[in-house]
């Protein structure tokens, strides 16, 4: 089997990789992440979770490079990482009450090079709260790193109503069904004996 390498930084994605049991490695992708104008949040992480997955690849020739890169859409317009406690605030403010989809691009590039790319969407409808309950959810999980600052695999459960997915494993960062597709296609048959 080829080595397998996650191109992120994420501990949540690597936590779900584990799941598959497969010897992997961590390498962190050298590249800014941003929107392009323009561009729809579902294009953007596809775009994204591939340029991970390609600039990890460079410089592993023989590996199974994974990039993976999830942003939340809100009426087309797209909220990526808050990075700070306001602003994780807004992003949560203004979910309240309204389905938001949180679109999980996955990208695998195979040891011969070949790229494959598939994105999972999540819908999530959030529950209306007053501000200082999310405060006091903010200050108990700080999700400043999970795009929207919604981390549903915790607290965050408790700021929505609904969640509708093909993947259950997509909203926390992995999409685990898509990806063992693609791994297959690289010659990676699960689960390995």
């Amino acid at each position: 089997m080829p080595p397998i390498v996650l191109a992120s930084t994420s501990p949540y994605r690597r936590e779900l990789l584990t799941r598959l049991r497969l010897p992997f490695a961590v390498q962190a992708p050298q590249l800014d992440e941003y929107a392009l104008p323009g561009e729809a949040p579902a294009a953007t992480a596809r775009r994204l979770a591939l340029a991970k997955a390609k600039a990890v690849a460079k410089g592993l020739p023989g590996a199974v490079v994974i990039g993976s890169d999830q942003v939340a859409d809100v009426d087309g317009s797209a909220l990526s990482k808050p990075g700070t406690h306001e602003a994780a605030l807004a992003q949560l403010a203004r979910m309240q009450g309204r389905e938001v989809v949180f679109h999980t691009a996955v990208a695998v590039i195979g040891a011969d090079g070949a790229e494959q790319v598939g994105e999972v969407p999540t819908t999530v409808r959030f529950r209306v709260l007053p501000i200082d309950r999310l405060d006091a959810y903010l200050r108990a999980e700080r999700p400043y790193d999970c795009a929207g600052a919604a981390k549903i695999e915790s607290l965050g459960i408790t700021l929505v109503e609904s969640v509708r997915s093909d993947d259950p494993t997509a909203l926390i960062g992995l999409p685990l069904i898509r990806l063992t597709s693609m791994l297959a296609a690289c010659g990676i048959d699960l689960p390995v004996p």
